[in-house]
């Protein structure tokens, strides 16, 4: 099941537990405003989710509206239709929410919305009617599409009220309102009743975390390895000139014993090296004799170009 699936299902079963009245007519009203149609001819929901239709059957029932459902058979697949077409039960379903169905566009209405579960229901109802959210395993995104554009106003301003900051966009023609951050994906899903979907999001944030954490510190790792391999090579390079010259057994002893150590352990880093004098010495003590060593090369080979040229 994908992770868009178990979320539509946590919250299609939550919807079903609702106990007042209030909120029961709030989730049938969320129905109604992301349906296909929602006019003075009746309603009709049209959805991939053979439980979203069932889940809007039973709510209509509960509020005394029944309507039927249809399987479609389409060339990308079954499309289930939840219709509320007898006259009668068109009347019903105006009178439940004080709709005509001749009205120019589609708000929500507040009075509709009365508690804090009213709305939990009704943004609910609009994700498994219009709407998705991505796995967390490649980003952060819950999505819900309407094509009506005052509605898709309305629902913005209702998800921004609660502190979701939501973002509102067009894309192909349909109205796309989006949360994007990690932390609204997850209270957003939790508010919807999906608990369990909410919960891998925190677990895949943790996972993520770690992960780059294990990066970022790889990477430190694999730079100051680089950044030690360049030093030493340098160093080496400066150390085996002066032997090439019979210059190192004229120099002081401690840099003679220095050389020695480096030319043993080429691949050791500085502080590594420290450990193998006995006694050990400082880690700013070894590098100043390594730059010694290194400026004593440089300075020698200067010395013998001049006197190539001249």
């Amino acid at each position: 099941m994908s992770f868009a699936s178990q979320a539509r299902e946590e919250i299609a079963q939550h919807s079903l537990q609702l106990q007042k009245d209030c909120c029961v007519r709030a989730a049938a009203y969320g129905i109604a405003c992301f349906a296909k149609y929602f006019d003075a001819k009746g309603l009709v929901l049209q959805t991939e989710q053979e439980l979203t239709a069932r889940v809007a059957e039973q709510l209509f029932a509960r509020c005394g509206v029944r309507g039927t459902i249809l399987e479609k058979s389409r060339p990308s697949g079954v499309v289930y239709e939840f219709g509320i077409r007898e006259p009668e039960q068109v009347m019903r379903l105006h009178e439940l929410f004080g709709t005509t169905g001749s009205e120019t566009s589609l708000q929500i209405d507040p009075r509709l919305i009365r508690c804090q579960t009213c709305v939990s229901a009704y943004i609910g109802m609009a994700f498994l009617c219009g709407g998705t959210v991505t796995d967390p395993k490649k980003e952060y995104n819950i999505e819900f599409l309407t094509s009506r554009t005052n509605l898709a106003r309305d629902f913005e301003a209702l998800l921004a009220e609660h502190e979701f900051a939501p973002h509102r966009t067009r894309r192909n023609g349909v109205n796309l309102i989006y949360v994007k951050s990690c932390a609204n994906v997850e209270r957003i899903l939790a508010f919807m009743g999906a608990a369990q979907a909410a919960t891998q999001i925190n677990a895949q944030k943790a996972v993520k975390q770690m992960r780059n954490q294990t990066n970022r510190q790889t990477n430190c790792d694999t730079a100051n390895l680089g950044k030690t391999a360049r030093a030493n090579a340098q160093t080496l390079k400066a150390i085996r000139f002066l032997q090439e010259q019979n210059a190192l057994e004229t120099l002081p002893e401690v840099l003679q014993q220095a050389a020695a150590k480096r030319l043993e352990n080429p691949d050791l880093s500085l502080t590594a090296l420290c450990a193998c004098f006995d006694p050990p010495v400082s880690k700013s003590g070894l590098s100043h004799r390594m730059k010694k060593l290194e400026l004593l090369a440089q300075t020698m080979r200067e010395r013998m170009e001049q006197e190539e040229t001249t």
